[in-house]
C-alpha cells in the first residue's frame, strides 16, 4: 500500500472507533437513566403508601412527604427529557454522519483516480478536477469536524 492508501484505511478506522465510542457513551447514559426511573419509581412507591396508609401522621409529616414525592416526579420528567434528547441526538447523529461519511467515501474514490492516474497523461481538466475534488473533500472532513466538536460540547454540557 502506498502511504495514502494507509493514511485512509487508519482515518476509517479511527472515524468508526470515534463512532463507536460515542454510540457506547449514549448507550451508557441512557442505561444510567433507565437504573434511576426505576430508583425513583421505587422511592416514589414508598411515598404513595406512606401518604395513604399513615392517617394519624402529622400534617407537617405528609407536607414533608408529598414535597418528596413532587421533587421525584419533577426528577423524573427531568430525566425522561434527557433521555428523550438523547435518542433525538443519536437519530440525528446518525443521518448526519453517514451522509458525510458516504459523500466523503465517494470523494475519496475519486481522487484515488485522479491520483492513480500518471501525471504526464493528466489534462489540464484533469488537474483542474482533481483540485475541486480535494477542496471538497476537505470541506466535507471540515464538515464531519464540526460536527464532532458540536456533539462533544453536548456532551460536556449535559455532563
Amino acid at each position: 500500500y502506498p502511504t495514502w492508501k494507509r493514511t485512509l484505511t487508519r482515518r476509517a478506522r479511527e472515524a468508526q472507533m470515534n463512532r463507536f465510542c460515542k454510540a457506547q457513551t449514549i448507550q451508557r447514559r441512557l442505561e444510567e437513566i433507565e437504573v434511576t426511573f426505576r430508583e425513583l419509581e421505587q422511592q416514589g412507591i414508598k411515598l404513595e403508601k406512606l401518604l395513604r396508609d399513615e392517617d394519624g401522621t402529622p400534617a407537617d409529616q405528609k407536607t414533608q412527604w408529598m414535597n418528596q414525592l413532587l421533587y421525584l416526579v419533577q426528577k423524573k420528567n427531568s430525566l425522561m427529557s434527557e433521555e428523550s434528547d438523547l435518542m433525538i441526538t443519536v437519530q440525528e447523529l446518525r443521518v448526519q454522519e453517514l451522509k458525510l461519511e458516504e459523500q466523503q467515501w465517494q470523494l475519496d474514490h475519486k481522487l484515488r483516480y485522479y491520483i492513480n492516474m500518471e501525471e504526464s497523461l493528466k489534462t489540464p481538466e484533469d488537474r483542474v478536477a482533481e483540485q475541486e475534488i480535494l477542496a471538497e473533500l476537505v470541506e466535507v472532513v471540515n464538515n464531519r469536524n464540526v460536527l464532532i466538536h458540536i456533539q462533544e460540547e453536548k456532551r460536556l454540557s449535559e455532563l
